[in-house]
């Protein structure tokens, strides 16, 4: 007998639960601002097989890439893995997104048999390579961006490999950071892998074990019927990278989508050769920003899991900058290119879903800054999340304002700016909307933000800085504008300023100097022409489409 509907949603329902509780372990219990204020990381379950079973609402860019790295695992340690165990992972040429994700796997068994995968995946703050922060927009390899960790073996049968965590801690610039945020994940993969069993022995193991296909299968159903009703056909869309940091500009991202019944394929192939600095993107994650794709012009209540991703294919040509050949640096793949491949997909299939497709979000520029703190003399290393840029406009809206990019939507958070100036030598002396920066559209894109922030520190301290989007603002479609480009400045404390590029190392911070960041806008949606006069007036009366005077308050 087929397992019964309502217990079915119960167990859809639990395993989100689970994925979801991880998530909140590893919030409360993480060392670095970038996982316990930001939140960069993500939390699943999946099976020896390497099917996605649940996912948490995080970061989406991770999650497309672990049945990569479950098979690795899986292919490596097959017939030796046992209760207390412990792998990790974070190579991108084996199943990673990029060097700074480090994931953890924990087996669950039941009935003597292992039947899952609990997992955590989560961006170190720092992971080696040439310089801090996990990003090396000087490298030409991939061995300049930091330690790679194939499957790798941490707990044996529930006993700590110590000198395997003295080897990794090592080679990073802040090892007790690191060791408490490893320590975090690996708690958060093991209640999940403790919540999981719980619910295997309630149920029973063959009754679960039906339900999950069931969750998997009614996915799929789901996808199949909103994808069926899609008008068949071949669809183009193309996104453009500003440059890859050694000279080489407009790097082209072209999407094919080939829609036949519930099927998509999306083919790449013609896509740019890959690039000499770490805008190319690995593999999984090429693929994963394919799922993220998808996901986001399905409904929001159907379960992101394996089923879900059934209707999709990839095709890529090695050699290219969605699947360089090994060895080539690809730490900045999971914002770019990873959010121009979502972005081709996108404007590709918005004709042949309109409704359902959103205009371009802003991308990303980050800061990473190393010094130390006068008022302790103790190192820090800081990560700039606050200056987020605009979100697309819908069919539903406009886009939400200085939400973030594709890649982060619903995951990676502001954190707060108070905390962040009891923890580090910061002063946020400005931090509001930046008016004029969305699309123009039928919907406007959602605005960026303004940020000036006093670096205070007693020394010089050093930054580097990681994105891209100061030449191409983000994508309008279906008739609407393009939204604002960045621009980062640094101005001295006699008045003079520098111009920040969004791939570059060595930038020297003195005392007093003010980061001051206009981030970009959202993307417009359909026709301008078409947006009513009332929503003209608003924009005009709440200060949208008008520029701010400059100067900090």
């Amino acid at each position: 007998m087929p397992v019964d509907p309502i217990t079915v949603s119960v167990v859809q329902h639990r395993l989100h639960g689970i994925v979801e509780e991880m998530g909140e372990a590893m919030l409360r219990t993480s060392y670095s601002q970038i996982l316990n204020s930001s939140r960069d990381f993500s939390t699943a379950l999946a099976d020896p097989r390497g099917r996605l079973v649940a996912q948490a609402e995080h970061v989406p860019i991770h999650v497309g890439a672990l049945p990569f790295a479950v098979r690795a695992v899986q292919a490596v340690f097959e017939g030796r893995i046992r209760p207390g165990d412990v792998f990790l992972l974070n190579d991108p040429y084996r199943g990673g997104n990029h060097l700074p994700d480090l994931t953890a796997f924990v087996p669950v068994f039941a009935d003597g048999r292992h039947l899952f995968w609990s997992i955590n995946r989560a961006h170190q703050s720092d992971i080696g390579g040439a310089t801090h922060g996990a990003y090396n927009p000087a490298a030409t390899e991939i061995w300049q961006e930091g330690i790679r960790v194939p499957p790798l073996r941490l707990y044996d049968a529930g006993t700590l490999r110590e000198d395997v965590l003295d080897l990794l801690a090592l080679n990073v610039r802040h090892p007790r950071d690191f060791k408490g945020d490893l320590a975090a994940m690996i708690g958060s993969a093991r209640l999940g892998a403790r919540r999981l069993e719980a619910l295997l022995g309630e149920l029973g193991t063959e009754t679960a074990l039906e339900a999950v296909e069931a969750v998997l299968d009614g996915a799929e159903r789901r996808v199949r019927a909103i994808l069926a009703g899609w008008p068949d056909g071949v669809y183009r869309g193309e996104a453009v990278l500003d440059d890859d940091g050694h000279g080489r500009t407009d790097v082209t991202i072209r999407a094919t989508v080939t829609k036949r019944g519930s099927d998509l394929e999306v083919d790449l192939s013609e896509s740019d050769p890959e690039c000499a600095g770490f805008v190319n993107s690995s593999y999984p994650n090429s693929y994963s920003a394919c799922v993220v794709a998808l996901a986001y012009l399905i409904d929001a209540d159907i379960p992101k899991n394996d089923g879900a991703f059934r209707p999709l294919s990839m095709k890529v040509r090695e050699g290219t900058v969605v699947h360089p050949r090994e060895g080539r640096p690809v730490t900045l793949c999971t914002n770019h290119c990873g959010q121009e491949i979502i972005e081709a997909i996108v404007k590709a299939l918005a004709p042949a879903c309109p409704e359902r497709a959103m205009a371009g979000w802003g991308r990303r520029f980050r800061v990473a800054l190393k010094g130390t703190d006068p008022r302790n003399g103790r190192p820090f290393l800081w990560h700039l999340f606050q200056a987020r840029p605009g979100g697309g406009a819908s069919s539903a809206g406009d886009g939400w304002p200085a939400a973030g990019e594709w890649q982060a939507a619903g995951g990676i958070k502001f954190g707060s700016l108070e905390v962040h100036e009891v923890r580090f030598p910061l002063f946020f002396a400005r931090h509001e909307l930046r008016p004029g920066s969305g699309g123009d559209g039928e919907h406007r894109g959602g605005p960026g933000a303004i940020l000036e922030m006093r670096i205070e520190v007693a020394e010089p301290a050093v930054a580097n800085t990681a994105g891209d989007g100061v030449r191409h603002g983000a994508c309008g479609i279906l008739g609407g504008k393009d939204g604002a480009p960045h621009d980062y400045r640094l101005r001295s404390a006699d008045g003079s300023e520098r111009i920040l590029r969004t791939k570059e190392v060595g930038i020297v911070v003195r005392p007093g100097d003010l980061l001051v960041a206009r981030s970009g806008g959202g993307g417009g949606w359909g026709d301008p022409a078409r947006r009513s006069a009332a929503a003209r007036a608003r924009d005009a009366a709440e200060g949208y489409v008008q520029e701010a005077p400059e100067g900090g308050r």
